[in-house]
């Protein structure tokens, strides 16, 4: 399947952009510990939303089970809804590139109460280029694998793989591997429709094997129309692990 046209680079693709950001919400949790940094999609309600398509789902997940990987953690927000608000209490990790995210969400974690090595872990690592092997634990460990604006920061960033494409192309082939088949990858976005995530994720991966995912379903938003036609700012997707 052919991707959708690709969007042009923003500082927002670039790592540094990111670790200046959570750097600083980090000085500022130092200094103010009830400030815990940005909420991406916070005025869509994304977080609950995915967490309440998560709960509709059947058969339905087990909570003291099911298994989760946060892609892009940044202040770890995300995961500590999925225990607070979804009631999962199985492992979690939160993984990010950037260091300084690592360490503001594993201390908003502990001042929140979790134990940051059995409840919530959080790990520095770059999915588009580091092997999983090296941070201790294995491709197809988890239930769910949640994107809340990762691939959209991925998808502005101008680096080519060695492949010559955008780095944003061999994304999909990473997030299947790490799910466990018929597990479920959930991607909430601004910058792509529905229909471009399924061009972006359907499908099997590159590499010749069988691994793939197909669309299971949609987390729904509020819609708004204007001048006769229907639309909505933020899409969220549903792609269950088919083998």
């Amino acid at each position: 399947m052919t991707p959708p046209t690709h969007l042009d680079p923003s500082e927002l693709g670039n790592k540094e952009y990111w670790e200046t950001t959570y750097s600083n919400d980090l000085t500022t949790h130092t200094q103010n510990p009830t400030h815990t940094g940005t909420i991406w999609f916070s005025t869509s309600n994304a977080s609950t939303l995915t967490i309440a398509h998560l709960l509709s789902l059947s058969p339905p997940l087990s909570k003291p089970t099911t298994t989760f990987l946060d892609l892009g953690t940044g202040n770890g927000e995300m995961l500590f809804l999925v225990r607070s608000e979804g009631g999962f209490t199985g492992s979690m990790l939160g993984i990010d590139y950037s260091p300084a995210s690592i360490e503001l969400a594993t201390r908003v974690a502990r001042q929140k109460g979790y134990d940051t090595d059995e409840d919530i872990r959080f790990r520095e690592w770059d999915i588009l280029w580091e092997p999983t092997a090296e941070n201790g634990w294995e491709e197809g460990q988890f239930d769910v694998v949640l994107d809340k604006g990762t691939f959209d920061a991925i998808s502005l960033n101008e680096e080519t793989d060695g492949l010559g494409r955008r780095v944003c192309e061999g994304y999909r082939d990473r997030v299947v591997k790490m799910a466990k088949v018929g597990g479920r990858f959930l991607v909430t976005s601004c910058n792509w429709t529905e229909n471009e995530l399924k061009e972006w994720f359907e499908g099997k991966v590159g590499d010749g094997s069988s691994h793939g995912l197909e669309f299971e379903g949609r987390v729904e938003y509020p819609k708004f129309r204007f001048g006769g036609n229907e639309g909505q700012s933020v899409y969220g997707v549903c792609f269950r692990r088919i083998s």
